[in-house]
């Protein structure tokens, strides 16, 4: 028997490359794409299920009732507007907005100098 080298078409191994990529980057968006519109929202309800059976009963308020004071008039709140406006503003410091550049100075250093140099001259 005579053992021939085996030939392979470059062209057409590209194209089995080419395919190959495609088909799995388009597959894993498709699985994704599902898993976010079926999954997370079918994990987000077993979630709620689960909480909800762990929770005992409470008792909830369904209408709260506001008071208002007779007292409270609109002097009042702005004097309590303003407090707050000038408690606010006088937690920031005003600095200068000038900056200063001094210059380094430059220390010699042999790794910086050109008098050594890698190749050697003859």
């Amino acid at each position: 028997m005579i053992n021939l080298p085996l030939q392979i078409d470059t062209i057409s191994e590209g194209y089995i490359i080419l395919a190959t990529g495609l088909f799995i980057v388009f597959s894993s968006l498709i699985l994704l794409t599902v898993f976010f519109k079926l999954g997370v929202p079918a994990l987000l309800n077993a979630y709620k299920a689960l909480k909800s059976l762990g929770k005992k009963e409470e008792k909830k308020e369904t209408s709260v009732v506001i008071k208002s004071e007779k007292d409270f008039t609109g002097e009042t709140a702005a004097a309590i507007a303003t407090a707050l406006h000038m408690y606010f503003n006088e937690q920031h410091d005003n600095e200068n907005a000038i900056l200063t550049i001094k210059q380094a100075r430059k220390l010699y250093s042999p790794w910086s100098s050109k008098i050594y140099g890698t190749h050697q001259k003859l």
